[in-house]
């Protein structure tokens, strides 16, 4: 029998291999090996690279295993027992695992009798000397064996009798660790604790715990199996994987490290784990998930006016744990639902210091209140909100002024070809300043338009880009007579920041938002000059 809860817990990353088979979810080799390198660099203790008998790209992988030069982590191949009736030697799925040259093989096989019957469409018996002969002719040729009982929580349900049976084979025949796993990811948490509690009291070998997320309760269900005294938890980064997912590694290492007391990470790397995050979702190119809990973006937002009056006197009013210990910021966000305090502490955020009974406070409040009410949204376009910030309490010169714009659409059917141009008039230092742009679009020749009409007096302007545009209909019911948002993203390549604009006009609604980032930049740069 397996004893003590608080023994080594060992981290089984299946991104590689599981997290691939996540809808849209695509690995080169190269984003393979640069991953792999990154979790071993994290503290990941068993990296699951793929699996070599299915396809090309997998197999490559393993030719540059010693090319990696890893610093503590286990590379494991993923395989199937052998075939029905078919000698383990002879098997060429088991020989590419040999192969493929790995420390670690990890082999799954059946443990649900109506898999065995009804999809191998073999024998309970045969069943079991596949599961024997792989295990042990692997240790035959010193791999680390791990063994994935595929559907073990559904096989026991059924028949505990053959799940179990196939777990005590798997042992006898030298596994070093046995994964139980949730294939369809319909158990429930008490289910996962209760059989993994009695598996273990039957069992020896040190158990495993694989989860799916299909009915939202894969880390839940990881963390029941691990305080029950599993000692390894397999799992994907950012909870990549078949149909709605595998269990998300990110969050069990939370939660294991802040919240059960279990270290599985080496010191200080916690603070890594939104990088991490962020790593992974950038390499597969996936958007990060805001709302991703520990790593999201909004994970430790505030909106609510009373959620932030008490942040102010006890963060931990509203905030499970530090987000700093997971490399994650708090932000205060501004809306309709902002009290005094969100104004205070938004503008902490930005240098500002604003006393409790300033009355510019207020006036802000209602600002911001008016401008929402016309279609305006300022929590994830804080330039704009900097701007309205700085320009109620410390009025500032401006840097240019508009006299006006215009912009024309030539359609040219012959040609099968259309102009878009835009004409920009600013008052510069006493200076007017007429410019005329083309642009794939009436919005890129309006900006493109701006900055010309900007780059004789402000010549770095040349450095801010356009990085993201998206446009919303604020109230469809008005149909074409309806207010659009336009918010957008710049960059000057060393920070972000993004702004809004609102119109029934979308080219207004666009002007305005790249008016608004234009004097934000340029405010930004004064400021850093002086």
């Amino acid at each position: 029998m397996q004893t003590g809860k608080k023994s080594q817990l060992f981290l089984y990353d299946t991104t590689l291999r599981d997290g691939t088979q996540g809808e849209a979810i695509h690995f080169s080799l190269s984003d393979k090996l640069r991953i792999a390198k990154r979790l071993d660099e994290f503290g990941i203790q068993y990296i699951e690279a793929g699996w070599p008998g299915s396809n090309p790209k997998d197999f490559a992988f393993f030719n540059h295993l010693k090319d990696l030069e890893l610093k503590q982590a286990k590379i494991a191949a993923f395989g199937s027992t052998r075939k029905a009736h078919l000698g383990v030697e002879e098997d060429p799925q088991i020989q590419l695992l040999l192969q493929a040259q790995s420390p670690v093989v990890t082999l799954f096989g059946k443990s649900w009798l109506f898999h065995v019957l009804e999809v191998l469409k073999t024998t309970a018996e045969e069943n079991l000397a596949m599961i024997r002969d792989s295990i042990k002719f692997l240790k035959s040729h010193g791999r680390e064996v791990i063994f994935d009982a595929e559907h073990f929580f559904d096989g026991f349900k059924a028949d505990k009798g053959y799940a179990l049976e196939c777990i005590h084979v798997a042992e006898e025949s030298g596994a070093d660790f046995i994964v139980l796993c949730d294939t369809n990811g319909g158990s429930l948490p008490w289910e996962i604790g209760n059989i993994t509690a009695e598996v273990l009291s039957r069992c020896r070998t040190p158990i495993g715990i694989h989860t799916h997320n299909d009915g939202e309760l894969a880390v839940a269900n990881a963390l029941v199996a691990i305080e029950a005294g599993a000692l390894q938890v397999q799992g994907t980064i950012n909870g990549y994987g078949e149909r709605t997912g595998n269990c998300n590694l990110i969050s069990v290492i939370a939660n294991l490290e802040l919240k059960m007391g279990r270290r599985v990470l080496p010191p200080g790397k916690l603070k890594e784990l939104r990088e991490l995050s962020l790593f992974i979702d950038e390499i597969a190119n996936v958007r990060p998930n805001p709302r991703a809990p520990f790593v999201g973006k909004s994970a430790f937002a505030h909106k609510g006016g009373t959620h932030v009056n008490a942040l102010q006197k006890a963060l931990n009013s509203y905030e499970h744990i530090d987000p700093l210990a997971v490399g994650n910021t708090r932000r205060i966000l501004i809306g309709e639902l902002s009290g005094r305090s969100n104004i205070i502490l938004k503008a902490k955020e930005l240098g500002i210091v604003l006393e409790e009974n300033n009355p510019n406070i207020q006036r802000i409040l209602n600002k911001i209140k008016e401008l929402e009410a016309k279609g305006y949204e300022f929590e994830s376009a804080e330039a704009s909100f900097a701007l309205l910030l700085k320009k109620t309490l410390s009025p500032y010169p401006p840097f240019f002024n508009l006299i006006e714009y215009h912009v024309s659409i030539r359609q040219l059917p012959a040609k099968n070809y259309k102009v878009c141009e835009a004409t920009v008039k600013l008052s510069i230092r006493g200076e007017r300043i007429y410019t005329v742009a083309e642009g794939d679009g009436p919005v890129h020749a309006l900006d493109r338009a701006l900055r010309e009409a900007l780059a004789k007096f402000y010549p770095e302007i040349s450095q801010v880009r356009l990085e993201d545009y998206k446009v919303r209909i604020v109230d469809s019911k008005e149909g074409t007579a309806s207010s659009i948002r336009v918010w957008v993203e710049s960059t000057d390549g060393k920070r972000n920041w993004s702004t809004v604009g609102v119109s029934h006009d979308i080219v207004e609604a666009s002007w305005l938002a790249l008016f608004d980032s234009i004097e934000y930049w340029l405010l930004k740069k004064t400021e850093e000059q002086t």
